[in-house]
């Protein structure tokens, strides 16, 4: 019999692929509600104040779902928590409808709306990126976003359950929120960034592999992945854009503008052409295929897991 751990991810993965994220009362809106509201209570300028931070909101969470995965010792009621659990904090599907709404607007010339909607997968300021610029930054977007809200939350709710889903979801949550280096937060925010990447390093390899097995060019992943990631200032985001960048024949990288003109000339990674629009599809088939991966090693890892209790 399929454990309930493996069961749950599956019907969760399932429901994600299916509608995407719930339309209304998602739980990690609530969370970086819950997040906001501390901030304004303890922020300083300090780690301390920002490993509090974090302490308090992610060791919460991480809690309260150990207590209800504790609860429901019942196979059927387990299954239901962690499948419902897997659904809120997935976001593959809801990251590829973006990614081809984009897609969408450059097929049809309106480059105002692709650089308004390109907003919602990346931070850089996108008033003067043309086409091709758009494309890169979707491409990009979607290789780091697929390890970090697919592959890693798969991979967490198999070695954890439902505490290892909230845990990693928090984690990369309050990430985005604080973990930016800006004077605000390159002190307070140190905390979250060091613990997602922490939390995210495992699943930015195996997304990587992944990529590698899984794309059409197996070869060229593993070679940019080897040669590029280390110049990535992300250590998790290289490995992956560069699988990506390899597996698809694309150059990723380059100068990004961010708001305050602020900007940073990202190393090339892969060793093929600038990315195009006509590559955002492309893009979106193979995290599709890589989310896939991640589901069927989840289900063996507890399978194994199970056979040997």
């Amino acid at each position: 019999m399929i454990p309930a751990r493996a069961f749950g991810l599956l019907l969760g993965y399932a429901a994600d692929r299916a509608w995407g994220d719930p339309r209304r009362g998602h739980p990690v809106a609530g969370f970086g509600a819950c997040a906001t509201a501390l901030e304004h209570r303890i922020y300083r300028d300090s780690r301390a104040n920002g490993a509090a931070h974090v302490l308090v909101l992610i060791g919460g969470a991480t809690g309260l779902a150990y207590a209800a995965e504790r609860v429901t010792r019942n196979p059927l009621m387990r299954t239901v928590l962690t499948a419902v659990t897997t659904w809120a904090v997935l976001g593959g599907r809801s990251l590829e409808r973006e990614a081809d709404a984009v897609h969408a607007f450059l097929a049809a010339d309106d480059l105002e709306s692709a650089r308004s909607r390109v907003r919602n997968l990346v931070g850089r300021d996108t008033v003067a990126l043309g086409p091709d610029e758009i494309a890169r930054a979707v491409v990009e977007s979607v290789a780091e976003n697929t390890s970090d809200a697919v592959v890693a939350s798969l991979a967490w709710g198999a070695v954890a359950g439902v505490p290892g889903l909230v845990a990693h979801r928090a984690a990369n949550t309050l990430d985005a929120m604080i973990g930016h280096r800006n004077a605000r937060y390159s002190r307070f925010g140190w905390a979250a960034a060091r613990l997602d990447d922490a939390l995210g390093l495992p699943a930015s390899r195996l997304s990587g592999v992944l990529a590698a097995v899984l794309g059409p060019d197996p070869a060229g992943a593993l070679r940019a992945w080897h040669r590029d990631a280390r110049h990535h200032p992300s250590p998790n985001a290289g490995a992956v854009e560069a699988a990506f960048a390899g597996a698809l024949g694309v150059q990723l990288g380059g100068v990004n503008t961010y708001y305050g003109n602020r900007r940073e000339d990202r190393a090339r990674m892969g060793y093929g052409r600038a990315p195009v629009p006509s590559d955002v599809p492309r893009t979106t088939r193979l995290a599709r295929r890589v989310g896939d991966g991640a589901m069927l090693t989840a289900v063996a890892c507890c399978l194994i897991r199970d056979m040997r209790r």
